[in-house]
């Protein structure tokens, strides 16, 4: 089958730049889908950070320091924008009202304002295609978890838990870089950077907010400066969040975090839900254990687990006897979009819409609030959480 081309342009060649295009010459690994991508163009302030792209990708043809010639480019349909969060209001207002689709990093705005700005281009763009970057609840065991929530087979919810941490912060001689700085990461500090991950899945099961109360921690407030001296770092290193949550006439305690200094943990985004019939989690800790619980009246109460084979949303050529990665999500989410792009529902696994964006930027300011003080915090009522 002749697959529709999507050309695709990649602003910003970092780590998340580098790892969807990556995606994009791996897309033939992907079977049956509408859409099959195509690097035309590639953007980053710092010409260097280009090279790799223009290196290993022969369909480049435009390779720009300043990101308005690509969104200028009519040769392009998609763009792929990876840019530090005090970046994103202009440069994903500009990539919608282009009418290029957009697939954006997180937390989409620096802050509740800027994120609104970039939802009022959206609603003056109804036509425009605009998501949110998010891989782990692709995961087989997250997929697995997902439908197990939907089944009802968990009964009455009692309580879940959810969270994303890693340890890249643990060492307080680590240069400081533009996450680690209030002007251009933002006041939620680890929560900008980590908490869309988290908070993905529970807004997608249709979970609704209702309140949080938020301990948020500053552990290491200086790093070097790179030439010589220090500079002050002043976001959030980890945030916990306890927040009251609801589906349909059920409330339960939601407890989310992210973590940037989580000593032992390399990469780990995790989530856990409990109910009256059963139980379930799944740890990117180790990708292949999925565990359940099942209440069975009158016998032993016992977890059990057992390893996932390889699955996908979307087929691949990929056997069921190997492992499932974060390269392998990050495909997975490509595939969604660009379905969605072509015309195809994904259906719930349809990439993070900017409605979802603002409920998050919603969470982390009423955590903001809370953390500042001292006490529990409401947030706006947002109706019936859609779950398609």
């Amino acid at each position: 089958m002749m697959r529709k081309p999507v050309r695709l342009g990649i602003i910003g060649c970092g780590l998340m730049g580098r790892e969807i295009a990556s995606a994009v010459l791996r897309y033939p690994h992907v079977l049956g889908t509408t859409a099959h991508p195509v690097v035309v163009a590639v953007c980053d302030t710092v010409r260097e950070k280009m090279d790799w792209f223009t290196d290993h990708i022969p369909t480049i043809v435009q390779a720009t320091e300043d990101y308005r010639e690509l969104v200028a480019n009519s040769d392009i349909d998609v763009v792929y924008a990876a840019v530090p969060h005090h970046l994103h209001h202009i440069v994903y207002t500009d990539i919608i009202r282009s009418g290029k689709a957009l697939l954006g990093e997180k937390p989409f705005g620096i802050d509740q304002s800027a994120n609104e700005a970039i939802l009022t281009a959206c609603r003056e763009s109804p036509n425009t295609l605009v998501r949110v970057a998010s891989e782990f609840p692709y995961f087989p065991g997250a997929v697995t978890l997902a439908e197990w929530v939907r089944s009802g087979a968990a009964g009455k919810i009692i309580e879940a838990e959810a969270g994303f941490w890693h340890a890249s912060d643990l060492d307080p001689e680590k240069p400081i870089n533009w996450k680690r700085q209030v002007v251009t990461n933002g006041e939620y500090g680890c929560m900008g950077d980590l908490g869309l991950h988290v908070v993905h899945l529970p807004l997608r099961l249709g979970w609704q907010l209702e309140s949080v109360s938020a301990h948020l921690t500053q552990i290491i407030t200086q790093r070097p400066d790179g030439s010589g001296g220090y500079a002050a770092c002043d976001t959030w290193d980890n945030a916990y969040l306890n927040v009251r949550a609801r589906v349909n006439d059920d409330v339960f305690p939601l407890q989310l975090s992210t973590k940037r200094i989580a000593p032992g943990h390399g990469n780990t985004w995790f989530i856990r839900v409990v109910g009256t019939e059963g139980a379930a989690s799944f740890s990117t800790e180790n990708p292949k254990v999925f565990r359940q619980f099942e209440f069975r009246r009158g016998l032993p109460q016992s977890w059990q687990q057992y390893d996932l084979p390889y699955r996908s949303v979307f087929p691949t050529v990929t056997g069921g006897i190997f492992e499932f990665g974060f390269s392998d999500a990050n495909l997975q989410m490509l595939a969604a979009f660009l379905e969605e792009w072509a015309g195809n529902d994904p259906g719930p696994w349809q990439c993070v819409r900017p409605e979802e964006a603002q409920r998050s930027h919603a969470l982390f300011t009423a955590a903001l609030q809370s953390e500042r003080e001292r006490r529990e915090v409401l947030l706006p009522l947002t109706g019936k959480e859609e779950t398609k």
